[in-house]
């Protein structure tokens, strides 16, 4: 049995007191107030759970909207053009769409409509060599200024010397 159904209950069978049932099951006066209110309207339908979400949202994006941002992206991505959503934002902007939607929500529609979000890159491999300095492999050694292991470290510094013996110039590999 629904908090909801005990609550009616109490209140309209039994004949207590709204106040009374509202301490008893730990709810508030106004919510009490309120179930026995929808029961004298509705009747049975007074019991069942009633959804928390909107009725409206005034500023969602309309259909003709929506529309314009895939024919933008379609438009853009067919003349090898970005079609990101800040791209899209900023020709909406300069088409006169007031208010422009926030880029997340041009990309919302955008997967909603079946375009993928482009994935991020992939960072580059570290240059330089060994693992990063924190890494569990490198964990109590040493490590370069430079980054890297201690080893790549030195491998780099011995490439070249500063000046050949006997001259006064800088000698580099080559």
């Amino acid at each position: 049995m629904s908090l909801a159904r005990l609550v009616i209950t109490a209140v309209t069978v039994e004949g207590r007191s709204k106040s009374a049932v509202a301490r008893e099951y730990g709810v508030t006066r106004f919510w009490v107030q309120t179930l026995v209110k929808r029961f004298e309207t509705e009747g049975e339908a007074a019991f069942e759970p009633r959804s928390r979400r909107p009725h409206h949202n005034p500023r969602a994006v309309g259909l003709e909207l929506e529309d314009q941002i895939i024919r933008l992206r379609k438009t853009l991505t067919r003349r090898g053009l970005d079609a990101g959503a800040e791209t899209i934002a900023a020709h909406l902007a300069t088409a006169g769409v007031s208010p422009v939607p926030a880029v997340s929500t041009i990309w919302r529609i955008l997967s909603r409509r079946g375009f993928v979000a482009p994935q991020p890159q992939k960072r580059p491999a570290r240059c330089g060599g060994g693992s990063a300095p924190n890494s569990p492999t490198n964990a109590g050694r040493p490590t370069s200024p430079t980054g890297g292991s201690p080893t790549a470290a030195r491998s780099r510094s011995a490439t070249f010397s500063t000046t050949a013996p006997g001259s006064a110039s800088p000698r580099w590999p080559g």
